[in-house]
């Protein structure tokens, strides 16, 4: 089997998990942060055009699918009063310094620089959703970050090579789905612990 079929394979995998996070915003049973998930959808938009014009092929639809995924489930919350999470300052702090990020990487008209800046960029989206899944665990679908976990990791098995423009934002995506995950499995669990100590 070529390679790059296990990139869709992974897409296939994260559209899937993406779609359950969908289902239950749209039932209102998960509320996503809608300053994390436009910029969780922008970043990789942008890294994916910056991979593309320097050779990256396959690896590429990886990280587009890292793009599609979030920019789903931001439409489905526009679609249920119910299933966004309240703003506060620190996610619009985030979210400003995503964008600045953004703005710095047009100004350079690199590609290594857009792919850095794009990571910054959806690292500092990232961070309230971790904040959020850390502390309300119910309110997310985990589904969606092991689904991503695995099609990022499949973006890395294709690589043809280790250069930074192939192999930096899958890596990325890699570390920041598994931190992800990992906030709302423990977060899960200290709720039950504290659930047991009452």
């Amino acid at each position: 089997m070529e390679l790059h079929y296990l990139v869709i394979i992974g897409l296939i995998v994260n559209l899937t998990g993406s779609l359950a996070y969908v289902r239950d915003t749209l039932l209102g049973r998960s509320q996503p942060n809608r300053v994390t998930f436009f910029l969780w959808a922008l970043a990789p938009f942008i890294a994916t055009v910056a991979a593309l014009s320097q050779g990256v092929t396959w690896a590429a639809l990886a990280i587009f699918s890292s793009g599609i995924c979030p920019f789903l489930i931001f439409l489905a919350s526009l679609n249920n009063r119910h299933a966004k999470w309240e703003l506060g300052k620190f996610d619009w702090i985030c979210g400003a310094l995503s964008v600045a990020a953004l703005v710095l990487w047009g100004i350079t008209k690199n590609a290594n620089i857009a792919i850095v800046f794009a990571i910054l960029s959806d690292g500092a989206a990232s961070l309230p959703t971790l904040k959020k899944c850390w502390t309300h665990p119910q309110s997310e679908t985990i589904w969606a970050y092991l689904t991503g976990l695995f099609s990022a990791s499949m973006g890395l098995v294709v690589a043809n090579n280790t250069t930074f423009q192939e192999i930096a934002f899958p890596i990325y995506l890699v570390l920041v789905c598994a931190a992800l995950a990992g906030f709302i499995l423990i977060g899960h669990w200290r709720k039950a612990q504290h659930a047991n100590a009452i």
